[in-house]
Protein backbone atom coordinates (compact mmCIF):
# COMPACT_ATOMS: atom_id res chain seq x y z
CA UNK A 1 0.00 0.00 0.00
CA UNK A 2 1.03 3.31 -1.19
CA UNK A 3 1.36 6.25 1.59
CA UNK A 4 -0.19 9.63 0.69
CA UNK A 5 3.12 10.94 0.51
CA UNK A 6 4.08 8.27 -2.01
CA UNK A 7 1.29 8.88 -3.63
CA UNK A 8 2.09 12.53 -4.41
CA UNK A 9 5.32 12.18 -5.60
CA UNK A 10 4.66 9.67 -7.68
CA UNK A 11 1.53 11.56 -9.23
CA UNK A 12 4.05 14.24 -9.39
CA UNK A 13 6.66 12.56 -11.26
CA UNK A 14 4.61 11.33 -13.57
CA UNK A 15 5.91 11.96 -17.17
CA UNK A 16 7.09 15.80 -15.95
CA UNK A 17 10.59 16.26 -14.42
CA UNK A 18 11.75 19.68 -14.05
CA UNK A 19 14.55 20.35 -16.78
CA UNK A 20 16.88 22.14 -14.27
CA UNK A 21 20.07 21.51 -12.36
CA UNK A 22 18.11 20.27 -9.66
CA UNK A 23 15.18 18.78 -10.82
CA UNK A 24 15.20 16.73 -7.04
CA UNK A 25 15.44 19.66 -5.17
CA UNK A 26 12.79 21.09 -7.23
CA UNK A 27 10.32 19.04 -7.28
CA UNK A 28 11.31 18.44 -3.21
CA UNK A 29 10.24 21.95 -2.83
CA UNK A 30 6.74 21.77 -4.54
CA UNK A 31 6.11 18.79 -2.23
CA UNK A 32 7.27 20.59 0.83
CA UNK A 33 10.17 17.59 1.43
CA UNK A 34 13.84 18.21 1.16
CA UNK A 35 15.70 16.77 -1.93
CA UNK A 36 17.39 13.83 0.30
CA UNK A 37 13.96 12.98 1.83
CA UNK A 38 12.40 12.86 -1.92
CA UNK A 39 15.59 11.03 -3.30
CA UNK A 40 14.95 8.32 -0.20
CA UNK A 41 11.37 7.68 -0.97
CA UNK A 42 12.34 7.01 -4.36
CA UNK A 43 15.03 4.23 -3.25
CA UNK A 44 12.16 2.89 -1.06
CA UNK A 45 9.56 3.03 -4.00
CA UNK A 46 12.24 0.94 -6.26
CA UNK A 47 13.28 -1.30 -3.50
CA UNK A 48 9.98 -2.42 -2.49
CA UNK A 49 9.20 -3.16 -6.11
CA UNK A 50 6.82 -0.28 -6.03
CA UNK A 51 8.81 1.07 -8.75
CA UNK A 52 10.63 -1.31 -11.49
CA UNK A 53 12.63 1.64 -13.29
CA UNK A 54 13.00 5.40 -12.58
CA UNK A 55 15.19 7.43 -14.94
CA UNK A 56 15.00 9.05 -18.70
CA UNK A 57 13.73 7.43 -22.49
CA UNK A 58 16.36 7.67 -24.23
CA UNK A 59 16.04 7.21 -28.48
CA UNK A 60 18.75 5.08 -28.56
CA UNK A 61 18.70 5.38 -32.48
CA UNK A 62 19.69 8.70 -32.60
CA UNK A 63 23.06 7.59 -30.74
CA UNK A 64 23.97 5.30 -33.03
CA UNK A 65 22.63 2.30 -31.30
CA UNK A 66 19.44 -0.35 -31.15
CA UNK A 67 16.60 -1.61 -29.00
CA UNK A 68 15.36 -4.82 -30.12
CA UNK A 69 12.01 -6.85 -29.61
CA UNK A 70 12.58 -10.38 -28.77
CA UNK A 71 11.05 -13.56 -28.44
CA UNK A 72 11.88 -17.34 -28.07
CA UNK A 73 9.89 -20.43 -26.55
CA UNK A 74 11.13 -21.71 -23.01
CA UNK A 75 10.01 -24.98 -22.42
CA UNK A 76 7.95 -24.86 -19.43
CA UNK A 77 10.26 -27.03 -17.28
CA UNK A 78 12.86 -24.94 -17.56
CA UNK A 79 11.79 -21.69 -18.04
CA UNK A 80 12.67 -20.00 -15.15
CA UNK A 81 16.00 -21.34 -15.86
CA UNK A 82 16.02 -19.69 -19.17
CA UNK A 83 14.42 -16.58 -17.41
CA UNK A 84 17.12 -15.96 -15.02
CA UNK A 85 19.61 -16.92 -18.33
CA UNK A 86 18.42 -14.50 -20.62
CA UNK A 87 18.31 -11.39 -17.83
CA UNK A 88 21.72 -11.71 -16.84
CA UNK A 89 22.66 -10.18 -19.75
CA UNK A 90 23.18 -6.58 -19.01
CA UNK A 91 21.95 -5.68 -23.00
CA UNK A 92 18.62 -7.06 -21.70
CA UNK A 93 16.30 -4.23 -20.38
CA UNK A 94 13.31 -6.21 -19.19
CA UNK A 95 11.46 -9.49 -20.20
CA UNK A 96 8.20 -10.91 -19.68
CA UNK A 97 5.93 -14.15 -19.91
CA UNK A 98 3.47 -14.18 -22.72
CA UNK A 99 0.36 -17.31 -22.81
CA UNK A 100 1.83 -17.96 -26.24
CA UNK A 101 4.14 -20.39 -28.46
CA UNK A 102 6.72 -17.60 -28.33
CA UNK A 103 6.34 -17.54 -24.60
CA UNK A 104 9.15 -15.42 -23.34
CA UNK A 105 9.73 -11.99 -24.78
CA UNK A 106 12.37 -9.54 -24.15
CA UNK A 107 14.32 -6.17 -25.08
CA UNK A 108 17.85 -5.81 -25.96
CA UNK A 109 19.25 -2.35 -25.94
CA UNK A 110 22.81 -1.67 -27.75
CA UNK A 111 25.20 0.61 -28.45
CA UNK A 112 25.25 -0.58 -31.70
CA UNK A 113 23.38 -2.97 -34.05
CA UNK A 114 26.44 -4.94 -33.74
CA UNK A 115 26.49 -5.24 -30.50
CA UNK A 116 22.55 -5.76 -30.35
CA UNK A 117 22.91 -8.99 -32.45
CA UNK A 118 25.88 -10.72 -30.48
CA UNK A 119 24.10 -9.88 -27.41
CA UNK A 120 20.95 -11.76 -29.19
CA UNK A 121 23.32 -14.68 -30.62
CA UNK A 122 25.10 -14.87 -26.59
CA UNK A 123 20.88 -15.61 -25.45
CA UNK A 124 21.08 -18.48 -27.99
CA UNK A 125 24.71 -19.91 -27.32
CA UNK A 126 23.71 -19.88 -23.28
CA UNK A 127 20.22 -20.71 -23.76
CA UNK A 128 20.50 -23.50 -26.51
CA UNK A 129 16.78 -21.72 -27.78
CA UNK A 130 16.52 -20.01 -31.06
CA UNK A 131 15.65 -15.89 -31.01
CA UNK A 132 13.43 -14.26 -33.14
CA UNK A 133 14.44 -10.79 -33.30
CA UNK A 134 12.12 -7.73 -34.04
CA UNK A 135 14.00 -4.72 -34.65
CA UNK A 136 11.85 -1.24 -34.26
CA UNK A 137 10.69 -0.16 -37.97
CA UNK A 138 8.57 2.47 -36.73
CA UNK A 139 7.97 4.56 -33.00
CA UNK A 140 4.48 5.56 -31.77
CA UNK A 141 4.79 7.96 -28.95
CA UNK A 142 1.82 6.30 -26.44
CA UNK A 143 1.61 8.24 -23.31
CA UNK A 144 -0.62 6.25 -21.10
CA UNK A 145 -1.22 8.20 -17.10
CA UNK A 146 -3.16 6.14 -14.81
CA UNK A 147 -4.81 8.14 -12.01
CA UNK A 148 -2.70 7.21 -8.24
CA UNK A 149 -5.47 9.12 -6.36
CA UNK A 150 -9.15 9.55 -6.37
CA UNK A 151 -9.50 13.10 -8.68
CA UNK A 152 -6.87 13.07 -10.67
CA UNK A 153 -8.85 11.24 -13.57
CA UNK A 154 -11.13 14.19 -13.95
CA UNK A 155 -8.32 16.59 -12.69
CA UNK A 156 -6.72 15.41 -15.94
CA UNK A 157 -9.16 15.03 -18.13
CA UNK A 158 -9.75 18.75 -17.77
CA UNK A 159 -6.30 19.85 -18.53
CA UNK A 160 -6.69 18.24 -21.91
CA UNK A 161 -9.51 19.94 -22.81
Amino acid sequence: MLSPDEVRLLTRLHGDLPLSDRPFADVAEELGCSEDVLIERLRHLLSRGVLTRFGPLFQIERAGGLFVLAALTAPEASYEQVAAQVNALPEVAHNYRREHALNMWFVVAAQTPALAEAALRRIEAVTGLPVLAFPKEREFFVELRLPLQSGAAEEAGHAAR
